[in-house]
């Protein structure tokens, strides 16, 4: 059986609760023999009779009254499904799964973040934390929509838009006596606490320290920055962090000093080229793009 006409089941709800195929006619802007066409057909595709008369009223029949007690919650549930699809329309509803790495999502999405909520209660952001190269390949599965992710980033299949360059700094325990400018052959003279191995910000530091030529041996590996502080705060050695990282109580409980030469690293946006953009997919992109103008504070 085809699925039921909704508008043919609204004109026979409606000659029911009416008794009479012409005030039901007058009340759609309709003729008397459009009404009944519609009821007939309705009658057809079911297998039997909906309506009867009863001298000048038209009275559901037993099998009409069956269906009368499903019209309502039909309705209801039609009016329900249109809302919804109509809010996503509108662009103030939708899911979108943002991937990024645990500096960025702690230091950099929180305000991003409340501020897309404010604007659109109901959009619905996840977000998972992970090294770059996990994160792109969710992205290339399609288990995520975006990555903000640091460079490099291969794949003829992504769409790449590079936003800021995420700069590194030294930072000692308090009153450390370090140059202005710092080198790997000065940190490699100190204990150091650096990033877990595999990761790619461990990476690129152990580049840095290399072009020192002394060799560095890590007293601690960790795999959060804000433990790498901790430890830093109490004594146990130096390390590098992002600059983004530190917060204004950092600054007064840490020795902070730039790189000489500078390190960082670039983060990116990250999406398949055939990511179908609805409208929180596009909002969400606009915020993150607004990190381009991200300039750490000194």
């Amino acid at each position: 059986m085809s699925a039921l006409n909704l508008d043919y089941l609204k004109t026979f709800t409606l000659v029911a609760e009416l008794g009479s195929f012409s005030a039901a006619a007058e009340r759609l802007g309709l003729t008397q023999p459009a009404i009944s066409l519609q009821v007939r057909a309705l009658e057809k595709q079911l297998g039997v009779r909906l309506v009867e008369r009863v001298g000048r009223t038209a009275r559901p029949s037993a099998a009409g009254d069956e269906l009368l007690a499903h019209a309502g919650r039909i309705e209801a549930a039609t009016n329900q499904a249109v809302e919804a699809v109509a809010r996503h329309a509108k662009g103030v509803l939708g899911r979108v799964r943002l991937g990024t790495g645990a500096t960025p999502c702690a230091f950099l999405l929180p305000p991003l973040l409340a501020d897309l909520k404010r604007r659109f209660p109901d959009l619905d952001i996840t977000v998972t934390t992970g090294n770059s190269a996990d994160i792109v390949r969710a992205v290339d599965d399609n288990l995520l929509d975006i990555g903000l992710v640091s460079l490099p980033v291969s794949g003829r299949i992504f769409d790449i838009t590079p936003l800021f360059d995420e700069r590194f700094v030294a930072i000692a325990p308090p009153e450390t006596a370090l140059p202005d400018t710092v080198t790997p052959e000065t940190l490699a003279q100190r204990p150091l606490i650096l990033y877990e191995p595999g990761a790619n910000t461990r990476r690129i530091t152990d580049e840095w320290l290399a072009c020192g030529g002394t060799p560095v041996k890590p007293v601690m590996a960790l795999g959060s920055v804000d433990a790498i502080k901790e430890m830093v705060a109490v004594g146990l050695g130096a390390a590098l962090v992002p600059e983004i990282a530190l917060r204004a109580a950092d600054r007064q409980r840490l020795v902070v000093r730039p790189l000489s030469p500078p390190l960082s690293r670039r983060f990116a946006l990250v999406l398949r080229r055939d990511k179908r953009l609805d409208r929180a997919l596009r909002e969400t992109l606009n915020a993150l793009k607004t990190l381009l103008a991200l300039e750490p504070a000194r």
